[in-house]
């Protein structure tokens, strides 16, 4: 059965549709929905932060490297600010009366902006500062505390490997839109590798105000507040106790030592010096600027950012390709007579017995048979010219990880520099060089640049006898598994086959006759090394040591850079090995080695090291 409406009908039924969606609707927002209402009632909100404890860092064995206190923001509402004790205020947190007003200043110049919020009025007190306000906040209305943690450093060492936190700016916040003005966040080193696990989730509690803005107490008996989830902790692979100790041999002295376990590629120490002391950390914006302007740079982290020639310890990668390639033999034998020349050009090299074969060129360090062995690499004629032996020579050396960043976690890493075929172009011009051209190579000179990271990593390549893990700073955990990146084996183009006589030559040169090394002998520990003395044109030469241990089942691999500390067997050398016997021995040996170690911490190279001072 059809039903017609008239038309006067119609128009009755389509305007009670209407009202009655709208009734409904209002019904919705009013009394169901209290979600509008809240947003009706926002500026009677106020919303205060409730901030996380920030994860803890523990080294290898659960070490507590960094941990949390608590302190108190004080913070301020300036529209319910109502007169109070000026020289109260300043009394109890040691302001000075000038601080206050201009501060008021500030707020009063932002009035509308500000509103109805709260702003910070002083950052980071002490509990005891804040305990004092607490007796006597009843006298200055329209001030309150909001709790955060600040960073404690239990190990008086790490500064630039664990890194500071500080209050996000603009630039920050527009790259990571989930931080707000206030907020904190890890700047460098650990702490900004791993903000994401470290910094937690922000919670806040809802308060309700009167029509002048006075607080009422909690909105809703809490039902908006948000809890705050405090961030994971962090295990680290790091040895806090071999890191302390390392910064003592370290101290006075400019460069950087990096240990890794080669069997796994965890990071034991990283340190770089002159550093950042911890006690600075807590309180970066308080030493910035006197960090900043020391002319040795501690916030500088040498261990990834310093590229610099490697020096002889570069011998052992032209030694390998040369092997690979077929040019070399265990039983190649040179002659050296204090160099290696070739018309007008001559390589300089210290008196040693001649001739001699690959495994005593190393323990020996001879600049001559290198310099042999590198023209026999680039003048192989089964290339069909140098360019394209040099080709292939570059393919192998940045198999081994130079020339590019490893890919560690290390933040900030550099990548160094291994030369091109257009390097030598622009130098010389195409097809106007030769092996002779860029002879320097041979001993780890010329245009090479790697990083104390770098060249540890290479020495944890030859202890695997011809494989590496990348370099990592934290333990995986059922939580946070270890990314892939870390847990590959990386393999260069050399056959595994040939690494056992390059640690022959390092073995020999810790413990043979006319080794460089002697000096890097441990008590009960089968050492293998080698010393690397990288030209400065800038002052004295730059001291390189590479080593690791025991040469079976090897445990630690260790690199020393120290800047200006001449040969490598004089600083570098005695600071590697050390390390090794501190991590493997747990003690340094009484007698001549507990003379090394008195000789190393009391030594002070940073007159030797060539600097810009600012002027006053």
């Amino acid at each position: 059965m059809k039903i017609y409406l008239g038309k006067r009908n119609t128009i009755l039924l389509v305007i009670f549709i209407v009202f009655l969606v709208i009734a409904i609707r209002l019904f919705s927002i009013q009394i169901i929905d209290k979600k509008y209402s809240e947003t009706a009632d926002n500026n009677a909100l106020k919303y205060v932060t409730v901030y996380p404890a920030r994860g803890r860092i523990l080294d290898r064995y659960g070490n507590t490297i960094v941990e949390n206190r608590i302190t108190y923001d004080i913070m301020v509402t300036p529209r319910q600010v109502a007169p109070f004790d000026t020289l109260a205020i300043c009394e109890i947190f040691g302001l000075e009366p000038g601080f206050v007003r201009e501060k008021f200043e500030q707020y009063s110049a932002n009035a509308r902006k500000i509103g109805y919020g709260s702003m910070p009025f002083i950052k980071q007190v002490s509990s005891e500062q804040y305990n004092s306000f607490a007796e006597r906040e009843y006298l200055f209305p329209g001030f309150d505390a909001v709790a955060r943690t600040a960073r404690v450093y239990p190990i008086n060492a790490g500064g630039n490997l664990i890194g500071y936190v500080s209050e996000v700016d603009r630039d920050y916040i527009e790259r990571n839109p989930s931080y707000q003005s206030g907020d904190y966040a890890g700047k460098t080193g650990l702490e900004r590798a791993y903000e994401h696990r470290l910094s937690g989730q922000k919670g806040y509690t809802v308060y309700y105000r009167d029509a002048r803005g006075r607080i009422k107490g909690r909105y809703d008996n809490g039902s908006l507040d948000k809890e705050a989830v405090a961030g994971s902790d962090i295990t680290t692979t790091i040895d806090a106790t071999l890191q302390a100790y390392g910064e003592t041999l370290m101290k006075g002295k400019v460069g950087s030592v990096v240990a890794i376990e080669p069997s796994t590629g965890e990071i034991l120490t990283l340190i770089s010096s002159p550093g950042i002391d911890v006690s600075q950390l807590a309180e970066i914006g308080k030493y910035y600027k006197e960090i900043s302007e020391n002319p040795y740079n501690p916030m500088f982290n040498r261990t990834v950012q310093s590229a610099q020639p490697p020096g002889s310890v570069f011998k052992l990668v032209n030694g390998l390709i040369g092997l690979q390639e077929g040019v070399l033999t265990r039983d190649t034998r040179y002659s050296c007579y204090r160099g290696y020349t070739f018309g007008k050009i001559h390589v300089g090299c210290h008196n040693h017995p001649s001739p001699i074969n690959l495994p005593q060129s190393i323990a020996m360090s001879c600049n001559a048979y290198y310099c042999y062995v590198l023209r026999s690499i680039l003048e192989n004629r089964k290339y069909a010219n140098v360019e394209e032996a040099f080709n292939k020579w570059r393919e192998y050396v940045t198999s081994f990880g130079f020339g590019q960043k490893l890919g560690s976690d290390v933040p900030y890493e550099l990548g160094g520099n291994v030369p091109t075929v257009n390097t030598y172009n622009k130098l010389h011009g195409k097809g106007r060089w030769k092996a002779l051209s860029v002879i320097s190579l041979s001993i780890g000179q010329g245009e090479l640049g790697c990083t104390p990271l770098h060249l540890a990593n290479f020495c944890a390549t030859i202890a695997n006898r011809g494989w590496y893990y990348t370099p990592h700073m934290i333990k995986g955990s059922e939580e946070y598994p270890l990314d892939s990146t870390y847990t590959v084996r990386n393999y260069p183009m050399v056959d595994q086959k040939y690494f056992p006589l390059i640690v022959e030559g390092m073995n020999m040169s810790v413990y043979g006759d006319g080794g460089t090394s002697h000096v890097a002998q441990v008590p009960g520990v089968n050492m293998c090394g080698k010393t690397g003395t990288a030209q400065n044109p800038h002052g004295d030469d730059h001291s390189v040591f590479i080593c690791f241990a025991p040469k079976d089942n090897p445990k630690i691999a260790v690199a020393a850079y120290i800047e200006n500390g001449g040969f490598g067997a004089t600083w570098a050398a005695p600071i590697a090995s050390l390390i090794v016997e501190k991590y493997l021995n747990g003690e340094i040996a009484p007698g001549t080695r507990k003379d090394l170690e008195t000789r190393v911490k009391s030594g002070n190279l940073l007159g030797k090291v060539p600097v810009k001072r600012k002027k006053r």
